[in-house]
């Protein structure tokens, strides 16, 4: 995903996961797939590329705090406020 201009407001869902994150003291870190998924992704000059918001989206769920329709609903609500 194209990087987003960072426009939270005090509502937005991006807070909300920026507010998620702090309160379970939860950080992205990226995995050897994650790594590896770049270096294909880039091979294949592809432009996908996760933002803050959606980095933490995935650290959220990986620690547990999030189901993984959880992290669908708030990605697709993160995107729908970011969409240009």
């Amino acid at each position: 995903m194209s990087a987003r201009p960072q426009t939270a407001t005090a509502t937005s869902t991006a807070t909300l996961i920026r507010e998620m994150a702090a309160r379970h003291h939860v950080t992205y870190v990226p995995t050897r797939s994650d790594l590896l998924a770049n270096d294909i992704t880039r091979l294949a000059d592809d432009r996908v590329r996760l933002d803050e918001v959606e980095c933490m989206l995935l650290a959220l769920q990986r620690a547990g705090h999030l189901s993984r329709s959880q992290l669908v609903h708030l990605q697709a609500k993160y995107l729908s406020e970011t969409r240009p």
